[in-house]
């Protein structure tokens, strides 16, 4: 899988973490949309070409940034990633929010790390009944989806340079 379609899962993934553990039979994109804290994500899977790969077979864990994190981002950042130049850079901001497998809540907890579909790696810190990934938390775990499983987080990861 490239990573236009890994970026997709993980965007639409971060949509469907906001919807109740039922929506398993939609896939992470459509998840995603239904429901309705990932229009900035969708948007940006739109741009980075993702949304094919994200609704491919899987299985995807998404750590999915609502529209509220994106918002905590500086002043331009959004716009200046969505813009047709930088579609590298989105993508890799996308796939960096996407982890190749199944990994639910459970197995999330007992990892200190996790290969990124961008090819780095998130940090992952369990403090008693909280997990955060880099700096972001899980607001919401565990989120169903035909081909894999949406982890809500409140912040954008970005990916470590160089």
């Amino acid at each position: 899988m490239g990573l236009k379609q890994t970026f997709a899962a993980a965007m639409f993934s971060m949509a469907a973490l906001a919807m109740p553990a039922h929506a398993a039979e939609k896939d992470i994109v459509d998840t995603a949309i239904g429901a309705g804290q990932f229009k900035t994500l969708a948007a940006a899977l739109d741009a980075a070409g993702l949304v094919s790969t994200l609704k491919g077979d899987g299985p995807f864990t998404v750590f999915a940034p609502t529209d509220n994190a994106f918002a905590k981002l500086p002043a331009g950042t959004v716009e200046a990633l969505l813009k047709p130049e930088n579609q590298q850079k989105l993508v890799d901001v996308l796939t960096y929010h996407v982890v190749p497998g199944k990994v639910m809540a459970a197995d999330v907890a007992k990892l200190d790390e996790a290969k990124t579909v961008n090819g780095k790696p998130i940090d992952i810190q369990v403090d008693g009944g909280s997990v955060k990934v880099d700096d972001a938390n899980v607001t919401k775990a565990d989120v169903g989806a035909t081909n894999g499983v949406i982890h809500v987080i409140d912040k954008v990861l970005m990916p470590p340079q160089g």
